[in-house]
């Protein structure tokens, strides 16, 4: 999501004769988008601050100028010590508000002393007032719900994000096209619980998300659709079923389970259980056979017991999947479980990470190694590291390094797998 807003921020900056440049040292304004779901956020955003500030203070000597904006999550949490800590920044705004830049690049043009913040939530949703959306290669992100009404214990979205808004069917669906238009193939679907999106349809009344993505999949030039992240007990028999009946769906699936303690995931606050989680998956894999799960993990959260991370470890043998993001629990401001008892030792949650880690990679190896030798539908997005390579994903959405030349950008081509490894698909083109 913050990706998908760091773009359309620079959509924005277009509309009034400004251009991306790759070094600070050309730039006549420096945008920093945050985000505050990890531990000792802020702290990681007044040093990269920090670094900027000298650049700024030379450019005054010289008489021109540099315009510091920070945006996003850590600015909506902490507003307050953020201007009084960064009192050169120039602009501060919450996600929220990101589509105000311009107005507030005229506001600080009128009152050139006098710095800006901007965390409201506005009454009307931000994307009426972005520009047409524009294709930054051949995947692009593109947000269809953003906030979230959860309330999960440690997390800290939706006080920053705000409550659930679904945007209507038809305007996500224009946006789509736009993209597709300027050369979009994959489409990933954005929300903080993108499978409660509920938006209006061409009705007008509510649709729900198998029918969007019906809808998206029409779309001449899309060729490929995934969405993340979904709430796993805000799934439907037609959210499943669409894995099945819609080709477009990549056989590929982001589903957060945090914890495999049903005791834990109450302390949590997530809405269900770990028995109703796996029949999620079965449904999904009787759906899809060749679906690639990906999940979260968090570890060390507040009274975790020895026997509830054990009880994780077991869920993870028994599920089994292809890819997974696994954090040690950090404490956000503000948020229920930053004040619960019994808050676990650093050096227990860092023991216990490492054991699910190990254990984690070691599944992730294990699935990619059952692709060795088999010829996969590639699509070739970037250049690699390496010279002479380009770098694309599976509809199962690994990573593979292939020898082609560029003229194979952006294009969907057959790739014999040659090597595997728990992160990466080595391949030759067949």
């Amino acid at each position: 999501m913050n990706v998908y807003d760091s773009l359309r921020m620079v959509d924005l900056m277009r509309t009034l004769g400004f251009e991306q440049t790759d070094t600070p040292d050309d730039a006549d304004m420096i945008i920093f988008n945050t985000c505050h779901i990890r531990e000792k956020a802020s702290e990681k955003i007044f040093s990269e601050l920090g670094r900027f500030k000298p650049l700024k203070e030379q450019r005054k000597k010289q008489g021109k100028d540099l315009i510091l904006v920070v945006a996003g999550c850590v600015v909506q949490a902490e507003s307050a010590e953020f201007m009084n800590r960064a009192g050169f920044v120039d602009i501060a705004l919450g996600p929220q508000t990101y589509h105000r830049l311009p107005e507030l690049l005229r506001r600080l043009e009128q009152k050139r002393k006098q710095r800006i913040i901007d965390v409201e939530f506005p009454a009307v949703a931000k994307f009426d007032f972005l520009p047409a959306a524009k294709s930054n290669g051949v995947s692009s992100f593109l947000a269809i719900q953003e906030g979230c009404d959860r309330f999960c214990s440690y997390c800290v979205v939706p006080y920053t994000r705000g409550a659930e808004y679904s945007r209507p069917l038809n305007e996500i669906v224009e946006e789509a096209r736009q993209l597709a238009e300027t050369g979009t193939k994959d489409l990933m679907l954005l929300g903080q619980n993108v499978n409660a999106w509920h938006g209006e349809g061409k009705d007008g009344t509510p649709s729900d998300l198998s029918r969007l993505v019906k809808a998206v999949a029409e779309i001449d030039g899309i060729e490929r659709i995934r969405y993340v992240t979904s709430y796993p007990s805000d799934f439907t028999k037609e959210m499943i079923a669409m894995h099945r009946d819609i080709p477009k769906v990549m056989p590929y699936l982001h589903l957060p389970i945090q914890s495999g303690s049903d005791r834990i995931l109450k302390k949590m606050n997530r809405r269900y259980t770990c028995a109703e989680y796996e029949e999620i998956v079965a449904c999904l894999r009787e759906a899809c056979p060749e679906i690639a799960l990906s999940s979260d993990f968090i570890v060390g959260f507040p009274e975790e017991t020895d026997d509830d991370f054990e009880q994780t470890m077991d869920l993870v043998r028994r599920v089994t999947f292809a890819q997974s993001y696994s954090f040690k629990y950090s404490a956000r401001p503000g948020t229920p479980a930053a004040a619960m008892k019994d808050q676990i030792p650093e050096e227990i949650k860092t023991e216990r990470l490492e054991k699910l880690q190990a254990l984690l990679i070691e599944q992730h190896a294990a699935y990619n190694a059952g692709f060795l030798g088999k010829t996969m539908h590639v699509l070739l997005e970037d250049k690699a590291k390496k010279a002479g390579y380009l770098l694309g994903h599976t509809p199962q959405m690994q990573n593979v390094v292939v020898k082609a030349s560029e003229e194979f950008l952006g294009q969907i081509v057959p790739v014999r797998i040659t090597k595997t490894a728990a992160t990466t698909l080595d391949g030759e083109l067949s």
